[in-house]
């Protein structure tokens, strides 16, 4: 798994690639999240076009991302979610946790409200 960090706006798009399936990949996640509230940053995206699966692991990562942001009243979006993935948040019913777009400008353009 890796991350690409990209800032757009007041934002910041997080592009994750490869499986998230627990071990330090999972671990990573929260800890960027962490890393970026540090300096400011509050409004994050997921971009989740390259992940190819993720397990209970993964989704608790984004699940505490979430939390972390909405502790110090940030915003998450997720954008470009695989037919695969969405199948998923709608079985777990995360997806009306999450809010979700189909494109990474949408999810930005959504947080900048």
């Amino acid at each position: 798994m890796a991350i690409k960090e990209i800032k757009k706006g007041h934002c910041v798009v997080l592009e994750l690639s490869g499986k998230l399936m627990g071990g330090d990949e999972t671990s990573e996640i929260k800890e960027h999240v962490k890393s970026l509230i540090d300096v400011g940053v509050t409004k994050v995206v997921f971009d989740l076009r390259k992940v190819k699966w993720m397990n209970s692991t993964g989704i608790g990562a984004l699940t505490g991302s979430l939390n972390l942001l909405n502790d110090v009243d940030g915003k998450l979006a997720l954008a470009n979610i695989t037919d695969k993935i969405e199948s998923l948040f709608v079985i777990t019913q995360l997806s009306k946790i999450f809010s979700a777009f189909n494109s990474v400008d949408e999810a930005v353009t959504s947080l900048e409200d």
